[in-house]
């Protein structure tokens, strides 16, 4: 396992581990590279919805060498004083920092001399910046503003609406450590609800949308592939952090099995949360920080997400074009793929249980059974209303 890139490059090149690479986490890379990837394939299938003439382009005016505003001086000044305020402190606990990045960061301590520093420095950039080019006469220009030309603030509306709805499902699903420390387990980097992602970034990125005058569902069926594509992606970091995703202990490995034995059943040596609520044992001869394997092997369920992620995204992205005039269809099939994916893996996978109608469900299958349903709901009502568009242009 590689809880963090010191572990990765002592395998590769022999350096130390829990080094000063320490700080930079796998799995919050992999998230990093899920959004990437998301992005990526978000704007190659806008692009193409706009040439077929679906995604509309809009005309805005663009000013140039405009003056900055009062609030642009704030916004640059607090920016200023944050990281002046924590990065030198983060560099002077280096070695808390390596252990918990995020509880460093995210701490009201810091260094108030530095931080009221980084804010003159960057104030007085901005307003140099600003003097210097108060004698040109802002220009104003009429341009088309594609919805592909915004890739980067839905991005970012997704990324923080996906944080903090995947936090706010972990919460509701484990209140009694919430109520315990509100504001350690709301601002700690674990406990992440996938679900409660998806559900956020969609109520970010509709809202954005709707501010933007932008059409809500070709974009869906658009970002359908990039969605489930991005789950893998972010699965990898969970499965080579070893971030307590794995699923239940194995079963014995059965005859005739072909696959490594890893696929099976996997100890996870080194994970990042030192086995959590799982039987370890310790590593022989290791003395490092991640020194610990789980007792017995368990279910590698990220690995089985991320070849189920990939191959739902191999599928949405070949019906892409087919199901191009039934406008929600795609994102209706998107839904009922990834309900299924979701509803069979928690078999495997190590979740609290809740009582519903006499079945024993966890959080993630019951949402999984919304997302299924949904999607066949859905999907018949577009093919119903695609159906009866193409009848009336018959007439016509």
């Amino acid at each position: 396992m590689y809880p963090d890139l010191s572990y990765l490059f002592h395998d590769l090149i022999g350096t130390d581990r829990d080094n000063w690479l320490s700080i930079f986490k796998t799995f919050g890379l992999f998230l990093l590279f899920a959004f990437l990837v998301a992005a990526w394939l978000l704007k190659k299938e806008m692009l193409r919805r706009q040439e077929i003439g679906q995604l509309r382009g809009k005309k805005v005016l663009r000013k140039k060498a405009t003056a900055m505003r009062p609030t642009d001086y704030i916004f640059n000044g607090l920016f200023g004083f944050i990281m002046g305020y924590k990065i030198p402190y983060a560099i002077a606990n280096i070695e808390a920092w390596k252990q918990n990045p995020g509880q460093v960061l995210l701490t009201t301590e810091g260094n108030l001399v530095t931080g009221i520093l980084f804010a003159a420095a960057l104030l007085g950039y901005y307003y140099w910046s600003d003097r210097k080019r108060k004698d040109e006469l802002p220009e104003t220009q009429e341009v088309t503003m594609y919805p592909s030309d915004r890739i980067s603030p839905i991005t970012f509306a997704a990324a923080i609406g996906g944080v903090v709805g995947a936090k706010v499902f972990a919460i509701i699903e484990y209140l009694p450590e919430f109520f315990a420390d509100p504001i350690g387990t709301f601002f700690s980097g674990s406990g992440l609800a996938i679900y409660g992602g998806l559900i956020g970034g969609f109520l970010a990125v509709a809202w954005y949308l709707r501010r933007h005058k932008i059409p809500l569902v070709p974009i869906m069926d658009a970002v359908a592939p990039a969605l489930i594509v991005a789950y893998g992606v972010g699965r990898i970091g969970c499965q080579l952090s070893g971030d307590g995703d794995w699923g239940i202990v194995a079963s014995a490995i059965p005859e005739g099995w072909f696959l490594p034995d890893w696929l099976w059943a996997y100890d996870y040596p080194h994970n990042v949360i030192n086995g959590g609520d799982a039987a370890t044992e310790l590593i022989d001869g290791c003395n490092d920080r991640y020194c610990t394997r789980l007792a017995e092997g368990h279910y590698p369920t990220p690995v089985y997400e991320t070849s189920m992620a990939f191959a739902i995204g191999g599928i949405l992205w070949a019906l892409r074009k087919r199901l191009t005039a039934y406008l929600g269809g795609l994102f209706c099939v998107y839904l009922f793929l990834n309900g299924v994916e979701r509803f069979c893996i928690e078999f495997f996978r190590v979740n609290d249980q809740y009582d519903v109608l006499g079945f024993s469900l966890t959080q993630a299958q019951m949402i999984a059974i919304g997302f299924m349903l949904t999607g066949i709901i859905g999907g018949i009502i577009v093919w119903k209303r695609s159906s009866g568009l193409q009848s009336s242009n018959a007439d016509e």
